[in-house]
């Protein structure tokens, strides 16, 4: 249905002093914290996750070698979305309107529809990670127990949920320095960034910024701080649902990702039987991961 003059009823008779609601700022690009995008042109992307080998064996003399196997472990999948919206504006409304160019109000209006979608979009990814956002291994995002085929299931969240702290970081960075790949070899991945909800900002500053320990007597130095352990320090993304999940992306290769289909597209066109004016805004792309070991979450402790 096409914006009329019955929903513009102020906007057609003198005296208003100010059209207001549509000037807020965004909390824009902030996917761009989370995920490595890259383009696509096709329907859908896949990545595969491949096993190398395991220790090699001491070989003794005279005897032959031992061989070992490669595989393909998991595939995942990045199904692009189609996201769209428009409007339309009856020739009449735009004729009588006195007060601003309606195309262009609501045009904007469109463009923040679209924006905040995307982060809506992006954050959902780990506002389901320890529940529905399922990787190619058949486990949540995060989880403690990841299968691989030569050892034990191997976790990117805490054993013990907890809160975000001093403590909680560090044996998440403990952690993560201790994963494994596929055939339960060390792997050398370190803790990237810190991303958290709005609520846990002021912590957060707190327990990376400090130049001595948090919320105690000691007059220890902040390790975490002092070690360089996070180096791209800490975003808060405003979408998280959660107030107490907290996440670290790793420098693990092929994480977290966004693949770019087609890049947002306006268009308009008039209609010769109405005299209408319709505007629309499309782009498609997808989110997703993966491996698992480029994120480590907690969900807090509540």
């Amino acid at each position: 249905m096409a914006i009329s003059r019955a929903q513009l009823v102020k906007e057609l008779e003198p005296g208003l002093n100010a059209l207001f609601g549509l000037e807020y700022k965004n909390y824009e690009q902030e996917h761009l914290q989370i995920y490595d995008v890259e383009s696509s042109d096709r329907a859908f992307e896949e990545e595969v996750m491949l096993s190398g080998f395991g220790e090699a064996p001491v070989k003794t003399e005279g005897a032959g070698l031992a061989y070992d196997t490669a595989q393909e472990v998991f595939t995942a999948r990045y199904t692009h979305e189609t996201i769209a919206l428009a409007f339309s504006l009856t020739e009449e409304a735009v004729e009588d309107n006195l007060y601003d160019r309606l195309a262009r109000r609501y045009t904007l209006a469109l463009a923040r529809s679209m924006a905040t979608t995307k982060q809506i979009k992006a954050a959902s990814v780990l506002n389901g990670a320890f529940t529905t956002s399922i990787g190619g291994d058949g486990v949540a995002l995060c989880s403690t127990d990841h299968p691989i085929i030569g050892g034990p299931d191997q976790k990117n969240e805490l054993a013990t949920a907890a809160d975000l702290s001093e403590t909680s970081l560090e044996q998440a960075i403990i952690d993560i320095q201790s994963l494994v790949d596929e055939r339960n070899l060390k792997i050398a991945i370190q803790g990237l960034k810190l991303i958290i909800p709005k609520e846990l900002q002021f912590t957060a500053d707190r327990i990376m910024k400090s130049t001595l320990r948090v919320g105690t007597a000691d007059n220890d130095i902040n390790a975490l701080k002092n070690m360089g352990m996070i180096p791209q320090g800490y975003t808060v993304n405003h979408y998280l649902t959660d107030p107490d999940a907290w996440f670290v992306k790793t420098d693990a290769p092929n994480g977290m990702k966004m693949f770019e289909r087609v890049n947002m597209k306006t268009a308009f066109e008039g209609d010769f039987e109405t005299g209408n004016m319709r505007y629309k805004a499309r782009e498609r792309y997808s989110f997703g991961f993966s491996d698992w070991r480029g994120i480590f979450g907690s969900p807090g402790a509540a």
